[in-house]
């Protein structure tokens, strides 16, 4: 192809057998052989399961994190950033539930942008995605620990010995099976999120609007009032804490490959994940800010205990949300997981990593696409201890993934009107280009909160389109998926212009 893919003719060879199958019959071409060792379990995921895996990524921030976003905007800058960062997801959801429905493969996001944009597009959605993936489940693994501390959990403090049982445990039921997997974090999607229904409706028991407005005014900021006391700047700087309240519910599509009927379900599921998400996020935000006021749970680490305990002492409600806290981290962990380990196995089947990671178990798992990043998180867990730096690594490279998921949305539907669309976005393009924007905002507020962070993903990213430049991009795998997909549209160019 023109863009330097080739066909993985040379690495198959020698992992096929060699000759004619012991029936008799052709032997297997050296690119069967060669995806035939990079095959997921098909069919194990339906609706149920796809919608608890999209709120299981975003769980565990509800009950952690979004809070910090008072002491940048307060109750008002906060709930209008969330506000608009939960209109850039419900835009970016639709998007992606049309790409989706035409694109079902493991690749996700990097498969929609392969597509629309080139190898260098996928290839740049395909890191940012990447980055958030392995950096946010370190971050929840050291959140984990401290958790298990607080609870006086079986004497142990946070630590390494913690963050490893962790990625060990967990990674340990992924490489059993998808399905076992999907529907372990299922169950305890549904803890966490019947611990939040609980919480709220004890939490408005004490709701008082008065005390909403309670952090002092910096009468400094452009803007500012007792409802933003930091102006309106500060609405921007909360942006990045208002997308914890959704942050990871686009990866749904990256199980599209072990999905039961991709082009119906998978939107569907997105949808569902959404409202969900929607909901919690309004009742959380309002329980826990109204409860108590937002002075007194922005610097929290667990914001919902905080919230139940006026004078400072546990209640039988507050322990219940302490532990249902942990059965969120864990979701949102374990999906995450799943998550990043389908997006190293896409790029790494395409040829755009090394393709030894892409390699798949007896149980159809990517073991490798587990243990690599697993083994990457823990070590940064163990080496750091520092999981708000990571968190805000990890939101960066979210941002610069949505801006071009959005564009790759405008693009196709410019480029290919008569593409089969099993599912249209509503409002097409005007809901994808809002998406965009709001992407774009995101990624600029990143800088306005932790720039090292920023510039860390920035640096990461800069080692990776070296190695995409120099070597990966002339070794591109055209039997993969999204590479055939590619193929397909460019051929198609060709004939509508002949």
């Amino acid at each position: 192809m023109a863009d330097g893919t080739e066909s993985a003719r040379t690495e198959s060879a020698g992992a096929s057998t060699g000759g004619a199958p012991p029936g008799g019959g052709p032997a297997p071409s050296p690119e069967d052989a060669y995806l035939e060792r990079r095959t997921l379990r098909r069919g194990s995921a339906g609706p149920l399961l796809l919608t608890g895996l999209g709120v299981a990524y975003v769980v565990s921030g509800d009950f952690s994190g979004w809070n910090f976003g008072l002491a940048e905007g307060g109750f008002g800058g906060l709930a209008i950033a969330a506000l608009l960062m939960g209109l850039m997801y419900a835009c970016m959801v639709f998007a992606l539930a049309e790409l989706a429905a035409i694109l079902p493969t493991a690749g996700g996001g990097y498969g929609f942008a392969r597509r629309a944009l080139g190898p260098w597009g996928g290839f740049l959605t395909g890191t940012a995605i990447l980055i958030e993936y392995v950096l946010a489940p370190a971050a929840i693994s050291i959140f984990i620990g401290d958790y298990v501390e607080s609870l006086g959990l079986f004497g142990l403090e946070s630590g390494w010995p913690v963050y490893l049982a962790c990625f060990v445990i967990f990674i340990g039921i992924h490489l059993w099976g998808v399905g076992e997997a999907l529907r372990f974090s299922l169950v305890v999607t549904a803890i966490a999120v019947a611990a939040l229904l609980v919480f709220a409706v004890g939490a408005l028991t004490d709701f008082d609007a008065g005390s909403l407005n309670n952090i002092p005014a910096d009468h400094s900021s452009f803007g500012s009032s007792s409802w933003l006391p930091f102006g309106l700047l500060g609405i921007w700087s909360a942006f990045p804490f208002g997308m914890w309240f959704f942050l990871g519910v686009e990866g749904v599509p990256l199980a599209a490959e072990e999905t039961r009927d991709p082009a119906r379900t998978l939107p569907k599921a997105m949808a569902w994940s959404m409202g969900i998400l929607l909901l919690l996020a309004l009742l959380t935000f309002l329980a826990a800010t109204g409860a108590r006021g937002p002075n007194a749970v922005q610097d929290a680490g667990n914001p919902l205990v905080e919230a139940l305990q006026p004078d400072g002492k546990a209640t039988v409600l507050s322990r219940i949300v302490n532990y249902a806290g942990l059965a969120g981290l864990v979701a949102s962990f374990f999906s995450l997981i799943f998550a990043g380990s389908r997006q190293l196995f896409a790029l790494s089947r395409a040829g755009y990593l090394p393709r030894f990671l892409s390699l798949t178990s007896s149980r159809k798992a990517p073991y490798l696409g587990l243990l690599v990043p697993g083994a990457i998180g823990f070590a940064l867990a163990a080496w750091t201890g520092d999981g708000a730096r990571m968190l805000n690594t990890a939101v960066f490279g979210a941002t610069i993934s949505y801006a071009l998921m959005s564009l790759s949305h405008i693009v196709l539907r410019r480029r290919e009107p008569g593409l089969e669309r099993p599912y249209r976005t509503p409002g097409g393009t005007v809901t994808s280009s809002l998406a965009f924007v709001l992407a774009c905002s995101a990624l600029v507020a990143t800088f306005l909160v932790d720039k090292d962070a920023a510039f860390i993903a920035l640096g990461v990213y800069a080692v990776a389109l070296a190695y995409f430049a120099f070597y990966s991009r002339h070794r591109l795998v055209a039997a993969a998926p999204e590479e055939e997909f590619a193929a397909l549209a460019e051929a198609e160019a060709e004939l509508s212009r002949d």
